[in-house]
């Protein structure tokens, strides 16, 4: 009879049933006795190697019969106002759309308006119980779905606009969907034996300790298009069929994570993008070349610690990051802790670096403690490079530092007492929560070392997800544009929902001055109906613009009451107007990330 051993626990494992379920139940004692306090000594490396070594020993199904007899899968719960978190089929090719209000302006430019965004398969994202203990799968680990509006004239003027929807399909995809059921084990979140043994199994049955999620993204370069998240690098598209060519790894020049945001340089066009992990090195910055082809610069941060830093900044001569207080730690999980940390008592700061440059050549500026995903622009003005950003006082990624309750931990984020605001979807806010997201600008003077730095939006509206013209990226600009929090709705669901847009004047001031004696900024709203809610929004440039702001702001939305999602055009110059078009979708589009518009060339 074969057998074969698994090497981390010295048993036998027949290929026979009987057998198999005899050895799997020994398996099961040795796991919750022995290799629960053994996984907490090892280190990552040593985890690895064991790794490598049990799957040369023990065949693949053998180790889907002891995963499947430990683990088990179970749904999260989702209540009425998560609804249109939950994830939606595949729409099977493109189907013909309709304005229903209003019509395509004659100058919007043909193209394709594409939203990445979190859609689980199996119907939602899934909880594991086990004798470690329970993981938890958190809201951005879906797998990634790309939702398409394709914007084209006919000969003789006319507008033609369909609706298509496809998986990004990656490697893990095509991993589970083989399989018809889930099989990678929730490894971000949980009780810290639970998520290294499945951490472990992940990397024993995968070769992943995560699966490949590429749901924030859609960008450009070198007249290709890529999906990203940044726990991997870019997969290849074809924006028409929404087909997934491959990873895109620059020719095995770049292996490791690869940032959401990466930004092209103003006047060369190279692209600068970063990849951190939690292992040494934590930070690596990449310049890649004008047609894609090659990395022409790569260099490590040198950092001690391992932060979250979701976006990179350009100007002219520099490349920007902010290094804030979201940090990964694996060392943390085997000591008991967690994975992400919202470290308060750690500084904040931001690297000003030569765009070709190294550790050493980096200026590092201390600023106030904050957490900052996402950045409107970055741009150098005298001896100052400015530094635009959404800042909050907390992490609203993962959460369980303020426990296990999500509902518990938003209320607490978005601590706010309800004002008469004048709008029609109850905004109002009059007090800011640690989770209060408000548009902060740095002063960083190369010459002095001085920071200068506040918020110039109110207090009034928490607001996320910016956006600028992309043709002002790294250069000094006018205007910005964000999407609104609505944070009764964001607290009820325990889900962060945004009920309108904001234009942000960056050269005009208000009179009125906010509680610190500050000027905020000008600042128009453009509110969605009640229980309507945009997500994914972009700057669509006119052809022949002459003014930074001649375009459209063009977004997903969805109405709660009717189940219906649309999109919407909004005139940049008249942003409080009507939306100059609705455009009708033939099926539910999620809430999701963020969202690009490509002009065909």
């Amino acid at each position: 009879m074969a057998t074969t051993t698994c090497f981390l626990l010295g048993v036998k494992c027949s290929t026979n049933n009987r057998p198999v379920n005899f050895a799997v139940g020994h398996l099961k004692t040795a796991l919750s006795t022995a290799v629960k306090p053994m996984i907490g000594e090892m280190g990552i490396a040593t985890l690895k190697s064991e790794a490598s070594k049990a799957i040369k020993m023990a065949p693949l199904s053998i180790l889907n019969t002891l995963v499947d007899s430990i683990f088990q899968f179970v749904d999260q719960p989702m209540l009425p106002s998560q609804a249109n978190f939950a994830p939606v089929d595949e729409i099977g090719g493109p189907v013909k759309v309709n304005c229903s209000h209003g019509e395509i302006p004659e100058d919007f430019p043909e193209g394709v308006f594409v939203r990445n965004g979190s859609n689980p398969l199996f119907g939602g994202l899934k909880s594991t119980v086990s004798v470690f203990g329970k993981t938890d799968s958190i809201w951005i680990e879906g797998e990634g779905m790309l939702h398409a509006l394709y914007v084209t004239k006919d000969a003789e003027g006319n507008w033609t606009v369909s609706y298509n929807n496809r998986f990004v399909e990656t490697e893990t995809y095509k991993m589970e969907t083989e399989r018809k059921r889930p099989c990678f084990l929730p490894a971000v979140e949980g009780d810290p034996a639970a998520t290294l043994a499945s951490s472990f199994f992940n990397m024993l049955r995968f070769g992943e300790v995560n699966k490949i999620m590429s749901n924030t993204n859609v960008f450009e370069h070198g007249g290709k298009y890529y999906s990203i998240a940044e726990n991997y690098v870019p997969q290849e598209i074809d924006l028409v069929s929404l087909a997934t060519y491959g990873n895109w790894n620059l020719n095995g020049a770049w292996s490791r994570p690869f940032t959401s945001h990466p930004k092209k340089v103003p006047g060369t066009g190279e692209l600068v993008m970063m990849g951190f992990e939690p292992m040494k090195p934590y930070c690596v910055m990449g310049v890649i070349s004008v047609d894609g082809k090659e990395l022409i610069h790569k260099f490590d941060l040198q950092l001690d610690h391992c932060s979250i830093c979701h976006e990179v900044g350009v100007t002219k001569q520099y490349n920007v990051l902010i290094d804030s207080m979201l940090t990964l730690s694996k060392e943390r999980v085997i000591k008991g802790g967690q994975l992400f940390k919202y470290e308060r008592e750690k500084d904040a700061r931001i690297a000003v670096i030569p765009r070709y440059g190294d550790a050493d050549s980096i200026k590092w500026f201390h600023i106030e403690r904050c957490c900052t995903y996402h950045l409107l622009n970055s741009f150098e003005d005298g001896d100052e490079v400015v530094v635009r950003g959404c800042k909050a006082n907390a992490a609203i990624i993962p959460g369980p530092g303020w426990g296990e309750n999500k509902f518990e931990w938003f209320s607490k984020g978005f601590n706010f007492k309800t004002g008469d605001s004048g709008n029609r979807n109850g905004h109002g806010m009059t007090e800011e929560g640690m989770l209060f997201t408000r548009v902060r600008e740095w002063r960083l003077n190369l010459e002095t070392m001085e920071v200068k730095e506040k918020d110039i939006t109110g207090t009034e509206y928490s607001m996320d997800f910016p956006m600028i013209n992309a043709d002002f990226i790294g250069l000094k600009h006018q205007y910005g544009y964000t999407q609104v929090i609505d944070s009764l709705a964001s607290s009820k669901s325990a889900k962060t929902k945004y009920g309108g847009l904001a234009k942000l004047y960056f050269e005009v001031k208000v009179e009125e001055q906010d509680t610190n004696g500050e000027q905020n900024i000008k600042t128009e709203y453009h509110w969605l109906p009640k229980n309507n809610f945009c997500t994914g929004s972009a700057f669509v440039a006119k052809p022949e613009a002459i003014d930074e702001d001649d375009g459209w702001i063009i977004t997903f939305a969805h109405d709660e009451d009717t189940n219906k999602s649309y999109v919407l055009v909004i005139d940049a110059k008249k942003f409080c107007d009507e939306p100059t078009a609705k455009i009708n979708l033939p099926q539910r589009v999620p809430y999701g990330h963020h969202g690009s518009f490509f002009a065909s060339t």
